[in-house]
């Protein structure tokens, strides 16, 4: 009798506990436990974090596309091209925290603003399990993820509300362990922008 060998894909899609009737599986809890550490890392300012950061994002690429987040998905893709570009740009020494022009902030809020208006009926053409608040996330990713390259402290302003709003999407969704570890995800923006904005006020004096 020969034994079926599983594919590694099925494999990290197996049930590796249950929560409040919620079934995580072993690449929800991969995606979810490397992404807690490369974010805890940004805080630090820490060019360590750029592979963790890419790592996460891969494995969450293949859990949002299975769950029909496409919004979501796309969002990891772009976190993979920023985290080679941050490993990049950054100095060894990791982060030099700044602060945004008043310019850059306008230019930021508008151009988030037209393209979250722009790229949510798009999503629902595809089908998309939740339009706006995933719109919100994909587009405040993608240019919190520019000004945390560039080392903004202002980065991690926009990554609470991201994570905010994202926690109650996948809550509402019944993706209740996802939406936990956007909960712990923004507790981790705020202690970043803490510490960034007081690097930032140092470096400035």
């Amino acid at each position: 009798m020969r034994i079926r060998k599983e594919s590694p894909i099925h494999m990290l899609n197996t049930i590796f506990f249950t929560a409040w009737n919620y079934q995580v599986t072993f690449l929800e809890f991969a995606a979810a436990s490397t992404s807690l550490i490369a974010v805890y890392l940004g805080t630090t300012g820490r060019k360590v974090m750029w592979p963790w950061w890419i790592g996460s994002s891969a494995l969450y690429a293949l859990w949002f596309y299975n769950a029909k987040y496409f919004g979501s998905f796309a969002t990891q893709f772009i976190f993979i091209a920023f985290g080679l570009w941050g490993w990049v740009a950054w100095k060894r020494t990791g982060a030099e925290p700044s602060t945004l022009s008043i310019k850059g902030r306008l230019i930021a809020v508008a151009a988030f603003a037209i393209c979250w208006v722009a790229f949510a009926p798009y999503l629902q053409s595809i089908g998309a399990v939740a339009i706006w608040s995933d719109t919100f996330g994909l587009l405040g990713s993608l240019v919190a993820q520019v000004i945390m390259v560039r080392e903004k402290w202002e980065n991690w302003v926009l990554w609470c509300a991201v994570d905010i709003v994202l926690t109650i999407q996948y809550f509402r969704g019944g993706a209740y362990f996802t939406s936990l570890v956007y909960l712990l995800f923004t507790g981790i923006a705020i202690l970043g922008w803490v510490r960034w904005y007081k690097n930032a006020q140092r470096t400035h004096r």
